[in-house]
């Protein structure tokens, strides 16, 4: 029994932890050891599961193989437990599909990028997360420590003040301005140099092509010219947005709130005066929060293992 429990252990030390948080602009990857200390952090591109699940894995698995080249380690998957935390997990033909294609993994742990935030940013203390990157979703655990959700519906319809709802409005600026609606301004001319367009047939041409990760490209020019306008009243609903999504999920008014993701910092000025008292800096970001949540998982496969 005494060599049973010590290869139980020689098997967990030789594991590695992997945190991925998945989106739609990129995939940030976290490397850790058995004990999920961290050996190195690598990024890729898109895996959020809206843009494709074969593309989601192509995009992790090119992650994880830069974090383990700077860790100077060969990769081995069949050693690796690997928590994900990804845009569009709620969809659950997406979510079985993704799990279809998984490599030989030693373990596997799929959750939505808004849980993992919620991990990363208050650890197992109460709180309120806004993830505002290329989508958006808030997110808060109760007493149970049940994950609770807003928003995060996905584009078009959805995902209010995220990177791509900013883009899809401020869009239609560059519009109006090409065809004479409204003038030709240095916002709007901003705006038609990002997307490449020259004309109106070269705009169409790219509001045909382009997706969720396209509109969120339009985000800085929006915060460039804050001042301008149209720009100034996005942000503005962008940010009663926020202000919605946080007291749909704390009506109480009590919990800290972190506004994550790459869009939290600038759009922080714009939530609403009532809730900016609560505004509080993530502990650390989605991906060590999926580290996190590798490491949960590798603790369980001891466990069982070990019953």
């Amino acid at each position: 029994m005494r060599q049973f429990f010590s290869d139980i252990h020689s098997m967990n030390t030789d594991l590695f932890l992997i945190g991925v948080d998945g989106g739609g602009s990129g995939t940030r990857v976290v490397l850790g050891d058995a004990h999920g200390r961290e050996l190195a952090q690598a990024a890729s591109g898109p895996s959020g599961l809206g843009l494709g699940v074969e593309r989601a894995w192509q995009s992790i698995q090119a992650g994880c193989a830069e974090a383990f080249s700077r860790a100077g380690v060969a990769p081995q998957w069949e050693r690796c437990v690997l928590g994900c935390g990804l845009a569009g997990v709620n969809n659950r033909d997406w979510l079985a599909a993704f799990r279809a294609q998984a490599p030989k993994l030693a373990g596997l742990a799929v959750e939505s990028d808004a849980y993992t935030t919620l991990l990363g940013a208050h650890g197992s203390a109460h709180g309120v997360i806004v993830a505002l990157g290329t989508g958006s979703v808030a997110a808060a655990a109760d007493d149970e420590g049940e994950c609770r959700i807003a928003s995060g519906f996905g584009f078009p319809s959805g995902d209010e003040a995220s990177g791509a709802w900013l883009g899809l409005r401020a869009i239609v600026h560059a519009q109006q301005a090409i065809d004479g609606r409204v003038a030709l301004d240095e916002f709007a001319q901003a705006l038609l140099e990002r997307v490449g367009a020259r004309d109106r047939d070269s705009l169409i041409v790219w509001l045909c092509a382009t997706n969720q990760t396209g509109y969120a490209s339009l985000a800085p020019v929006v915060l460039a010219h804050a001042a301008h306008p149209f720009a100034a009243q996005l942000l503005a609903e962008a940010g009663t947005e926020i202000g919605k999504m946080i007291a749909a999920l704390d009506p109480s008014g009590e919990l800290p709130v972190a506004l994550c993701g790459g869009l939290g910092v600038p759009l922080r000025d714009y939530v609403p005066q009532r809730c900016q008292s609560r505004l509080t800096t993530p502990r650390s970001d989605s991906a060590h929060g999926a580290l996190q949540l590798a490491q949960q998982t590798a603790a369980r496969i001891g466990a069982n293992a070990a019953g």
